[in-house]
């Protein structure tokens, strides 16, 4: 595919400076063009610990002008433990500048249906459209199944093409009742940016990169539609690749 640039660095450590960096380009880029604001969703999983780690550590970041979502959430309260919301605010939003208010996040109490159809209301406000709201960035995970956000392989919901934002009721992976934003709203961002790292996401990796037998999976089905695309992984992930990479020096700028 055009345009994707798949960056590996020689560990995980390496690889968190590098991403706060390009979220803190994108979002300077997106202010100094005129924009009102930078839009940034958030995955959870290894992403929450490395942005509350690196984001702070960026020299005079400002966030107040940020609009922050999350491309998937989990249907349990804020302060149980598998709330990506949760997390994020216990570990990252007390320590950089953005406001409550420029954080969306989900109704837990409301049935997984109508979370779903709120949280879609939610963002068309907040980018005041009625058409699919486009994020300046977004950050991805992937698991060892190939999901991501919570769109699973072989589920129906990786054919949805007129929602925004989905429920999904039968999650393969705890807790069963999730709310994620659908393929077309990941493919319409001005750049999606995915993290992976560890040797036990090698094999499953080289499959989405590389193609294999099957039904793609959804990992592979993330390909923006205008904008850019990448995959930062440390050694250990990309060990099985056979395509051409980048590897950067250390303090290199993506």
């Amino acid at each position: 595919m055009s345009g994707r640039r798949v960056v590996v660095f020689l560990s995980a450590a390496e690889l968190g400076p590098a991403l706060a960096q390009l979220v803190a380009s994108r979002a300077e880029k997106a202010l100094s063009g005129g924009a009102d604001s930078f839009s940034l969703g958030l995955s959870g999983g290894s992403l929450v610990s490395i942005l509350s780690k690196e984001l702070p550590a960026v020299p005079n970041l400002d966030c107040s002008r940020w609009l922050v979502g999350f491309c998937d959430e989990r249907l349990v309260p804020f302060d149980d433990p598998e709330s990506t919301y949760g997390l994020y605010k216990n570990q990252l939003f007390s320590k950089i500048n953005i406001p409550e208010e420029r954080v969306l996040a989900i109704n837990p109490s409301l049935p997984v249906q109508e979370c779903a159809e709120d949280y879609a209301s939610k963002l068309s406000k907040a980018f005041s459209t009625d058409q699919t709201p486009v994020f300046d960035v977004l950050l991805l995970g992937m698991g060892p199944d190939g999901h991501t956000c919570s769109l699973f392989p072989d589920h129906p919901l990786l054919q949805e093409s007129q929602k925004t934002v989905a429920p999904i009721s039968d999650s393969p992976k705890p807790p069963p009742q999730r709310v994620t934003l659908t393929l077309p709203m990941v493919n319409a961002a001005r750049c999606v940016v995915f993290v992976s790292t560890g040797g036990s996401k090698a094999t499953v990796l080289k499959q989405v990169l590389e193609g294999g037998e099957g039904p793609l999976l959804p990992a592979a089905l993330v390909t923006p539609n205008q904008g850019e695309l990448f995959w930062l992984v440390d050694e250990p992930a990309a060990a099985s690749l056979n395509l051409e990479v980048e590897r950067p020096s250390p303090g290199a700028k993506l």
